[in-house]
């Protein structure tokens, strides 16, 4: 049987063959992640007609830190070129505007999943269930290719729920190997504010957990499973993340850290933690 990938370049985002839809498509509300309050389905006020944005460069010191955290993981390129065939949402008017809207968020999301089942596949530890995940992996990128009705219809929580079983025996079997690890089970742990210097949480398991804020200068998070962790201004600072589990980056985008940060090669250091240390 020939296997199943998917090339993670294609779940990049790729500004060039979008039409700015994160700019368009998603909500957002005046807070210390945006200076304005902007509906779905409104274009943002510094989106170009180019569908670039005008203040990109300086989008933190204008008070869009919210956008330099957020990542489409491709959808973007997918349902401007795909599902719409590369039709522009300025050239279909409103009710284009409102397919697109409904559309590029649950994208998005399926996105995600292909982001988790392809790490999930790379992982030899996981091979028990390579099968399962290649089966779910090409049904998810069946499902990014319907139509915009459908994907409106789409039940995701549900289908991310199949994914998820999934996800979770990959962590089992990949963690499995890092002794001790059962004492380190923080899955949805209130963990804000934490003062985690040096901490040893290889093989950890912190799904769902709030490190909102906490101090992980150091520590070590080797295997850890960070599927789904809340990462927003957290210190990363010299931290381990070598082999950590499910990192995306959006996640390490709204963390803090230095250059003597270890990240996984499947993520980008990013440019405002430049000079960090």
């Amino acid at each position: 049987m020939r296997e199943q990938t998917v090339d993670r370049d294609d779940l990049r985002g790729d500004c060039e063959n979008c039409f700015g839809l994160c700019c368009v498509a998603l909500p957002f509300a005046r807070s210390t992640d945006f200076a304005l309050d902007k509906d779905a389905g409104k274009p943002c006020p510094n989106l170009g007609e180019d569908h670039r944005c005008g203040i990109h460069a300086r989008l933190r010191q204008k008070g869009f830190t919210g956008c330099t955290v957020y990542d489409c993981f491709g959808a973007g390129q997918k349902v401007s070129q795909v599902t719409f065939g590369g039709r522009d949402w300025r050239a279909g008017g409103r009710e284009q505007v409102r397919r697109m809207t409904e559309a590029f968020p649950v994208v998005r999301q399926l996105h995600e999943l292909l982001w988790y089942l392809t790490e999930a596949l790379a992982h030899p530890a996981a091979r028990p269930v390579h099968a399962e995940l290649r089966r779910i992996l090409a049904r998810t990128e069946e499902l990014t290719r319907r139509s915009p009705e459908e994907l409106a219809a789409l039940d995701v929580p549900a289908h991310r729920q199949d994914v998820n079983v999934l996800l979770l025996r990959t962590s089992e079997l990949a963690r499995a190997r890092i002794p001790g690890r059962g004492k380190r089970d923080r899955r949805g742990a209130d963990l804000m504010g934490a003062r985690l210097k040096g901490a040893d949480l290889r093989g950890a398991n912190l799904r769902g957990a709030f490190l909102i804020a906490a101090d992980l200068t150091g520590a070590d998070l080797r295997g850890a499973d960070l599927i789904g962790a809340d990462l927003r201004d957290t210190d990363l600072t010299d931290a381990d993340l070598t082999d950590a589990l499910f990192l995306t980056q959006p996640q390490v985008n709204a963390a803090r850290g230095s250059a003597g940060t270890r990240l996984p090669t499947s993520v980008e250091r990013p440019g405002h933690w430049t000079g960090r240390r």
